[in-house]
């Protein structure tokens, strides 16, 4: 069975019957984790283990573990920073912020592949401007050659740790105030603005081979009426032809405000894969998504399958307890906590 164009979540930190039934669709190919499904170490390595074994190829298994306050999973975990730390970090010394950003990246990735995590929606390239009441912490800095050097290095970590990157939210959701769960940002910037700003951390990660890249649900009024989620103009022309990537296109969550052009899921699901995404989320919406399960026409294109089957977590990982136990995950702990929380409040950034 392939791997169909849904990612759905879970109510529980178990499986329903009905959820099994679900996951098995062809039209389903991935589950993503909230804090939800996390009652211990132990149950969520079961309940991934359960989730892979159901379907060959497994089914991917994704979570949010950016740091600060999106992180899903706390406790056993390492409480990571707020990315906006190493963009602090960064102004006064970059080196040192390149290699904690390293370090960072693969102790995330590391901590999750331990249990049979496939990949975290990670990093965030959106540009810190002060605007955004929902990116704010979660963006490195508010230059975007620094937000592309500390994410490249970031991505260089994840990688070392048997995991595939997704960079998030393309084009940029820094630059506009309303929060796309609640409202419809509206970004009215000409191209070039965007471009020569917000993209220039994207354009940096594709140049090095990112594997995903989650969409905005924004809508950049002077380039498409649409938010990005269901335009062709940026998942095509921008994307896929101007900027040449090659990797997953995910949506952010369908069952947000921002993507509510249509009460029927099955309508918001087949205009995010026309517009060119492989993969869309339906989080929050059991029943819907089930329904999209049930009614959607086409599943994902061969194309869409060697591109889903890259995230795939690599290079078998070690067990949680022997990852604890090694002398690199307790030098990566106290790396991390030399920068967390530390009194940067005069700093300009």
């Amino acid at each position: 069975m392939s791997l169909g164009p849904l990612m759905v979540d879970l109510a529980a930190d178990s499986l329903s019957v009905q959820e099994r039934d679900l996951l098995n669709s062809p039209r389903v190919g991935g589950v993503i984790l909230f804090s939800r499904n996390f009652t211990s170490i132990s149950g969520l390595a079961e309940l991934i283990s359960e989730i892979h074994a159901l379907r060959h190829p497994r089914l991917l298994v994704a979570t949010d573990q950016e740091g600060g306050r999106v992180q899903r999973f706390r406790e056993g975990f390492t409480r990571l920073p707020a990315i906006e730390e190493l963009g602090k970090v960064y102004d006064m010394d970059p080196i040192r912020a390149c290699r904690l950003s390293e370090v960072t990246g693969w102790l995330m990735a590391a901590e999750l592949r331990s249990i049979g995590v496939d990949f975290s929606f990670a990093p965030v390239l959106d540009l810190n401007s002060k605007m955004s009441r929902v990116i704010g912490e979660r963006a490195f800095h508010k230059n975007p050659e620094i937000v592309a050097e500390l994410a490249l290095h970031y991505i260089r970590g994840m990688r070392r740790a048997g995991m595939q990157a997704v960079a998030k939210h393309f084009p940029g959701h820094g630059s506009v105030a309303a929060d796309s769960h609640t409202d419809l940002p509206v970004d009215s910037r000409r191209y070039q603005d965007i471009l020569m700003r917000d993209m220039e951390p994207f354009r940096s990660v594709i140049d090095k081979g990112i594997a995903g890249i989650m969409v905005a649900h924004v809508v950049y009024e002077r380039i498409d009426k649409s938010i990005a989620t269901y335009s062709s103009k940026w998942l095509g022309a921008v994307l896929r032809e101007h900027l040449d990537f090659r990797g997953v296109i995910f949506s952010d969550d369908l069952s947000m405000k921002a993507a509510a052009i249509d009460d029927e899921y099955v309508v918001r699901t087949q205009l995010a894969l026309r517009a060119g995404c492989d993969m869309v989320l339906i989080c929050n919406a059991g029943e819907q998504a089930a329904l999209v399960a049930e009614r959607l026409e086409n599943g994902s294109s061969p194309t869409s399958q060697i591109r889903l089957t890259r995230m795939h977590g690599g290079r078998g990982p070690i067990s949680y307890t022997e990852l604890r136990n090694s002398d690199v995950w307790q030098s990566a702990v106290l790396q991390v906590e030399s920068y967390r929380n530390l009194p940067y409040e005069d700093l300009l950034v």
